[in-house]
C-alpha cells in the first residue's frame, strides 16, 4: 500500500523560513548547525538542513521551478533545532514578524498578536461565541490551568488571567464549593 505525499502546511513552511532566519542571524553555516545537532545527540545532515530551509528547486509541476520543500521537521528535530539555535520552540513555530494575521495550521488566518500569546500559553485561541463574561473567564482560567505545566506558578500568566482564575475560585467558593472544583459549562 502506498501513501500520498503529505504537503508542508503553513506551520511547516514557518519552521523552515524561521530555521533559515535564524542560522543566518547567527552567522552559522548548514555544516556549523549540523555539527552541532550532531553534538546534542539529534544528527542532521547539512543536506537535510539545507531541504529543510530551501527545498528543491523545479519538484512543484506548474509553478515554474519555485522551490518546494522536501525535508518536514517532526517534534525531536524541532526541539533539537531550537536548542542548537538557543531560542524557544515557540520562535520557530510562530511567524517573525505577527503584525497583521498569521497562518496557523488547523487554525486558518488569526490575529498575529493573538497567534503569540496563544503559542506562550497566555489566552486561549477562540473564546466561545456569545459568550458572557463569566463564561470567558471560566475558559481563561481552565484554558491557563490545562496549559500550565505542573509546578509553573501563576506568576507565568498575565495578570488578566489571574483576576480571571480568582474571580472564577471566588464564584464558585460563594456557590459552595463542590469535590470537582469549579465547572466549567
Amino acid at each position: 500500500m502506498t501513501t500520498g505525499r503529505i504537503e508542508l502546511g503553513p506551520t511547516g513552511r514557518t519552521v523552515a523560513a524561521n530555521v533559515k532566519r535564524l542560522r543566518g542571524e547567527r552567522g552559522l553555516t548548514l555544516r556549523a548547525l549540523s555539527a552541532a545537532l550532531k553534538e546534542s545527540g539529534r544528527p542532521l545532515s547539512a543536506d537535510a538542513l539545507n531541504k529543510i530551509e530551501n527545498g528543491a528547486v523545479g519538484t512543484e509541476p506548474g509553478k515554474g521551478g519555485e522551490p518546494k520543500p522536501v525535508r518536514r521537521v517532526d517534534v525531536d528535530d524541532l526541539m533539537a533545532l531550537a536548542v542548537a539555535l538557543e531560542v524557544p520552540v515557540i520562535t520557530l513555530l510562530v511567524p517573525e514578524s505577527v503584525r497583521g494575521s498569521v497562518e496557523l495550521t488547523g487554525a486558518g488566518e488569526v490575529p498575529g498578536h493573538l497567534a503569540w500569546r496563544w503559542a506562550q500559553a497566555r489566552v486561549p485561541l477562540r473564546s466561545p461565541e456569545g459568550a458572557d463574561e463569566e463564561a470567558r473567564r471560566r475558559q481563561l482560567a481552565m484554558y491557563l490551568m490545562t496549559a500550565t505545566p505542573d509546578g509553573v506558578g501563576w506568576d507565568q500568566t498575565t495578570h488578566e488571567g489571574q483576576r480571571a482564575a480568582l474571580q472564577v475560585f471566588k464564584n464558585w467558593a460563594d456557590e459552595g464549593g463542590g469535590a470537582d472544583g469549579p465547572g466549567v459549562d
